[in-house]
């Protein structure tokens, strides 16, 4: 359903308004129940995954390139708009063009990914970055899931999908509601647990892929400042580290993940 708006204080483009500013849309989204996508790429892959649109706000010259998945929804507004006036409503450049704004689902229970064989455990990583890095490289390298602490970033936000590109729909996610009982969770369900830390004791990511990748692995990462809690260092199977050179003490957490998930495929 087209729908060609040009005054930016136009109520219904209420979804879109100052997606930069994440306190807003974190209460915004959760009250309405949605969340953004950018970009046709993004756009695309949350259709086919089967996520229900909302409406779509989108310059002239992105309808050719989706017509094929705006077809099926022919009942959802489209809003037309020049770019100047999309960067008007959401404060920022939206140099792709193209947003939507779509339902979200029931948040998929822990117990779903319990039976996997590769997890990633995030504690509280709250950047949308690297959350969204994080899954992307789970994703791409062949992990089954991520578990998320309570205080985690939201997968679901605008940058995080971005980053992702899309993953966030392909790739299995939960959110653990009680970080103090997480580990015994895991280990039950059978899984090795790996903290993924610099400590004295750590041992080197190549060594324990020399001694064999236990049947059910999970890795546990730390925060983007602290690392991870000592309360899951000193629970873990086996602390690991990766070893670094030229004075480099660590990687930035997205990044040591995708060398540990590559190594311990």
């Amino acid at each position: 359903m087209r729908i060609d708006v040009t005054d930016p204080a136009d109520p219904r483009l209420g979804d879109y308004v100052a997606l930069r500013d994440t306190s807003l849309r974190k209460s915004l989204e959760s009250e309405r129940g949605l969340f953004i996508a950018e970009g046709e790429k993004v756009i695309r892959r949350a259709l086919e995954a089967g996520f229900t649109p909302r409406s779509f706000l989108l310059a002239e010259r992105w309808l050719p390139g989706l017509a094929d998945v705006l077809a099926p929804h022919t009942d959802v507004p489209t809003y037309v708009v020049s770019e100047d006036l999309a960067e008007a409503v959401t404060g920022f450049h939206v140099h792709r063009g193209a947003l939507a704004s779509l339902h979200r689902r029931p948040p998929t229970p822990v117990a779903d990914l319990l039976g996997a064989r590769r997890l990633v455990v995030a504690e509280d990583i709250v950047d949308h970055t690297n959350v969204g890095a994080i899954l992307r490289n789970a994703a791409g390298l062949g992990w089954d899931g991520v578990l998320l602490a309570p205080r985690a970033a939201d997968p679901l936000y605008r940058r995080a999908i971005k980053v992702s590109m899309g993953t966030v729909f392909s790739l299995p996610w939960a959110r653990l509601e009680d970080w103090g009982t997480a580990l015994p969770l895991l280990r039950e369900a059978g899984f090795t647990v790996l903290a993924l830390a610099l400590t004295p004791d750590a041992l080197p990511l190549d060594e324990v892929v020399a001694r064999g990748v236990p049947d059910k692995l999970a890795i546990v990462v730390g925060t983007e400042g602290e690392g991870l809690s000592q309360r899951w260092i000193g629970q873990a199977d086996a602390v690991v580290s990766i070893p670094m050179q030229h004075g480099v003490d660590s990687l930035n957490v997205a990044a040591a993940t995708a060398v540990a998930c590559w190594a311990l495929r």
